[in-house]
């Protein structure tokens, strides 16, 4: 008996061991400077001047500030195009290699995920050229068909729209291999014991499938929807966030306050207020799609 108590303890060391370094990290790049952002949060504070203690006022400003929500409905708005196609579009892609399966599988596996590992800076640099007004591949194939050139990324009705394109490019290979291999983890079982009750493709789907996905989709729609509230790359690099600031995304806001005001309370007020609103969608994603573990 006491040899197994002793047993546990030295586990219990060695776990807290293992786990040391992990929260030394944690501490060091996360829990500190959230605290010391907390903290300046609550000044008006400048790299030149004396700082000076204004409690709320900084998250006052913020709220007060229609351009803050403005860029809020933008990365919602922004979200609600990307995140919906990519999904569905993943969902499907993913179920037709898992059916293709053999060389032809592990090669379109490997072609998807290429743009993955694409950097948005080179992402949006291919696509302000196929979006170009004169001589972009975008314009030309309109022009095939008889149709007038079109202002992509300067049209305020289709800014936006332009630059979830390369979004949903960029995360479909990532997403469609999380897809299939959600799909690979269901017992093929099911579906046999599904065909032997008279079960067509289409409630096989509904019934077996979706179901067991459930926690890859609440795992895909919160990496996903904050990611995509996030942007920031994207709308940089390829509208500035205009026009009329129809692509600035929450992040590029910030960024924006960050680089034009002097004073970093109100820009440390504003990522915060970020943070809790994202930390709240995810709970709600995870509250509405009610995730477990099995």
């Amino acid at each position: 008996m006491k040899s197994q108590f002793s047993l546990k303890k030295n586990d219990v060391k060695t776990a807290y061991g293992m786990l040391l370094p992990n929260l030394i990290l944690l501490s060091a790049f996360v829990v500190i400077p959230l605290i010391y952002a907390i903290y300046v949060s609550f000044y008006e504070w400048s790299f030149y001047q004396d700082n000076v203690f204004v409690g709320f006022q900084n998250f006052e400003r913020v709220i007060k500030d229609p351009l803050f929500f403005k860029a809020l409905w933008v990365g919602v708005k922004f979200t609600l195009i990307v995140i919906p196609v990519q999904l569905i579009a993943a969902f499907l892609f993913a179920n037709l290699i898992r059916f293709v399966g053999g060389k032809i599988g592990g090669f379109v596996k490997t072609s998807i995920y290429v743009p993955h590992v694409i950097s948005g800076v080179v992402a949006s640099i291919i696509f302000i050229f196929i979006y170009d007004y004169h001589g972009g591949l975008a314009n030309a194939v309109l022009e095939i068909f008889g149709a007038e050139p079109v202002a992509w990324l300067n049209d305020i009705k289709i800014a936006l729209g332009s630059i979830s394109v390369p979004a949903i490019w960029l995360g479909f290979g990532f997403t469609t291999l999380i897809m299939l291999a959600g799909l690979n983890d269901i017992p093929s079982s099911y579906y046999e014991a599904a065909e032997i009750d008279g079960a067509n493709a289409v409630q096989k789907m509904f019934r077996i499938t979706i179901p067991l996905l459930k926690n890859i989709f609440v795992y895909l729609l919160v990496v996903g929807v904050t990611g995509a509230i996030q942007q920031f790359d994207l709308p940089y690099m390829m509208t500035g966030g205009g026009p009329l600031n129809e692509t600035t995304t929450p992040n590029l806001f910030i960024y924006n306050h960050f680089k034009n005001d002097p004073y970093m309370g109100y820009t440390i007020a504003s990522a915060l207020l970020l943070f809790v609103i994202l930390g709240a969608i995810s709970a709600l994603i995870f509250r509405l799609m009610n995730s477990n573990k099995d």
